[in-house]
């Protein structure tokens, strides 16, 4: 089923990394009587050799198994090549085996560095410390047989001769983690290297309905060409592309069946900011508030031209801050919606609360006739088209992680649904949740799927992941909340500045210039040079003794720190938040005398 068409080189899946002391060799072990690829340590030249050198009897090579070439990036002096070390196989996409990546290698090519003057040497090895923060990239994915890159509906309509091209050339750039880094080896017609690979998710599971057996996929595509940490890629740019935009398919294959339904998520659609300030929400900012309709135009035009119909989904609070991005957001559709643009909002907070997500019913009831009217694609046993999906659902709150996952959560659920009845396993009346099994393990794919997806952008798992996980709020599901709202509190003000540079300089939003980086600010003087995470801890200890003494002087008793959930006692949430407000008023004198914070090393970060 949906086979692909055989290209001209199949994509190398188990190589022999040699490191000899003027190059590395990337020698092909898994079948193929190919040749290997030479890449010089001194200037990064590549070519292809008939055979691995001999080894000298003075030095011999490191040896080591790789399963993957990723790319290559230049710096100052040197380039640097990059590779999988470790894999892991985590299910089957359309019945071709999809591979995680476990852990990748920076390969320096840098021996002319040694000739260079000290700055640059400098300069060079704080470049090279971004690529070490690179290698810890999470949530990368990649096939050697099929196109990750693209949806069951893409792959479906993909045409014959589309089919016969290498996998690199068959995917589509925004998903395409390593497009930039790839760029150095297309030159040189290496396509049976040249690995495509995607950051997001893939999760799946298998469960029984009566004597059938379903089998659900989740997968996460995120887009690069906004790509970042959380406080430092908000809104949109000014054509359009958002900050954590990402897709998700669900696929479902069950009697012959396979059924894809797809969702996207994405920050809202005009130029705005937090700057992170040591405050816990920094506020947040309109940029160029004029711009506003046409940022919001030229992004939805983009989805129309890829997905069809759009819904918009706008979750956030309608007064305080967030309610001016409300407004302002109302205010660019109001001249572009129509026929196949709409546009609603949903006061998530207002309607939900913090524990009462069931009525997330009221908002499927508004927006059901337009998932059953562009609904899903549906391929039979022959796997032939009998339906296809001629729109999309776009959703965001303001980070478009955890008010955003609860929803897409409820929407896949219902269109899970929807599905099974049309294959016809599901009665009319028949639900999800009441097949115990099948309800448990699509609640567990959803919370891993959203976990995934707000590691990648806050640093943490998803807030409300317990009632995605659960299907209620709990106890711990709260108190964990508080515990990695703390945790992105310290991620955003004193480590993502330099993440967000590494994102940067892989994804090719920054290219490294001689003229220009050789001089850059210095590291010194700002909070991350000193900043750790026992500093921090100190530092909110001295913050709680001030606010402790405050709290006494102020005459609070347990019983407004103190309340009843559900027969058990835990804080109240709200004075976490006079907590943390209190510390920062405590510590924020404290470095006031360091001067403006600026985690980015360079500069070249957004906001």
């Amino acid at each position: 089923m949906m086979e692909r068409a055989e290209s001209c080189q199949k994509l190398y899946t188990r190589m022999r990394l040699w490191e000899f002391p003027d190059e590395y060799v990337i020698e092909p072990t898994d079948g193929s009587s190919a040749s290997s690829l030479s890449i010089s340590r001194v200037d990064a030249s590549i070519k292809l050799i008939d055979g691995v050198p001999e080894c000298s009897s003075v030095r011999v090579p490191k040896i080591q198994t790789i399963f993957g070439v990723v790319g290559m990036l230049k710096l100052i002096a040197g380039s640097y090549l990059i590779v999988i070390a470790e894999r892991e196989c985590v299910g089957t996409y359309l019945g071709h085996p999809i591979f995680k990546v476990i852990s990748l290698k920076v390969l320096p090519c840098d021996h002319s560095v040694k000739n260079s003057p000290a700055e640059q040497k400098k300069v060079e090895n704080e470049f090279y410390g971004l690529l070490k923060i690179a290698e810890r990239t999470s949530g990368l994915y990649f096939s050697y047989d099929t196109n990750l890159t693209l949806s069951a509906q893409r792959l479906y309509d993909l045409g014959d001769e589309s089919k016969l091209l290498p996998l690199w050339r068959q995917a589509e750039p925004r998903f395409l983690w390593n497009n930039y880094m790839m760029e150095v080896l297309i030159d040189y017609k290496l396509d049976p290297y040249l690995l495509p690979v995607v950051q997001g998710s893939f999760h799946h599971f298998q469960a029984a309905i009566g004597k059938e057996i379903v089998d659900v996929t989740l997968i996460a595509r995120r887009c690069t060409r906004r790509n970042g940490t959380r406080m430092w890629r908000r809104g949109a740019d000014p054509d359009g592309y958002v900050a954590n935009f990402v897709e998700t398919e669900q696929i479902v294959q069950m009697n012959g069946f396979t059924s894809s339904f797809v969702q996207v998520r994405g920050s809202i659609p005009f130029l705005w900011e937090q700057i992170v300030d040591l405050t816990y929400k920094p506020k947040f900012e309109i940029v160029r508030s004029e711009e506003a309709p046409r940022v919001a135009e030229r992004h939805f035009l983009d989805l129309r031209k890829k997905y069809g119909s759009v819904l918009a989904v706008d979750l956030v609070n309608k007064h305080g801050g967030e309610g001016r991005l409300s407004e302002k957001f109302t205010n660019a559709m109001q001249p572009i919606v129509g026929d196949g643009l709409r546009y609603l909002h949903f006061d998530f907070h207002k309607i939900c609360g913090h524990v009462h997500f069931e009525r997330l019913s009221f908002l499927y009831d508004q927006i059901a006739d337009f998932l059953e009217k562009n609904g899903y694609l549906l391929l039979n046993e022959k796997g032939e088209k009998m339906k296809e999906q001629l729109g999309v659902v776009r959703t965001n709150c303001i980070d478009c992680l955890d008010r955003t996952n609860v929803t897409q959560s409820m929407i896949g659920r219902k269109m899970l649904e929807l599905q099974l009845r049309r294959i016809g396993v599901f009665a009319a009346e028949e639900t999800i949740s009441s097949h115990a099994n099948l309800d448990e393990s699509f609640k567990i794919l959803w919370a891993n799927h959203g976990d995934d997806i707000s590691i990648q952008y806050s640093g943490t798992h998803a807030l409300k992941g317990d009632f995605v996980r659960f299907g209620q709020r709990t106890v711990q599901g709260i108190l964990k909340d508080g515990y990695n709202s703390l945790v992105r509190y310290y991620l955003n003000n004193f480590r993502d500045g330099t993440k967000q540079d590494a994102i940067d300089l892989l994804q090719g939003h920054y290219i490294v210039s001689v003229s220009r980086d050789m001089t850059p600010p210095s590291q010194t003087g700002g909070l991350e040079a000193i900043a750790s995470f026992p500093l921090a801890l100190c530092l909110v200890s001295i913050g709680l003794l001030f606010t402790a003494m405050s709290l006494r002087q102020g005459e609070f008793t347990s019983a407004y720190v103190i309340i009843k959930y559900r027969h058990k006692t835990v804080l109240d949430i709200s004075f976490i938040f006079v907590l943390c407000s209190s510390i920062r008023s405590s510590t924020l004198n404290f470095f006031s005398f360091l001067g403006k914070h600026k985690c980015c090393h360079y500069g070249f970060c957004e906001g």
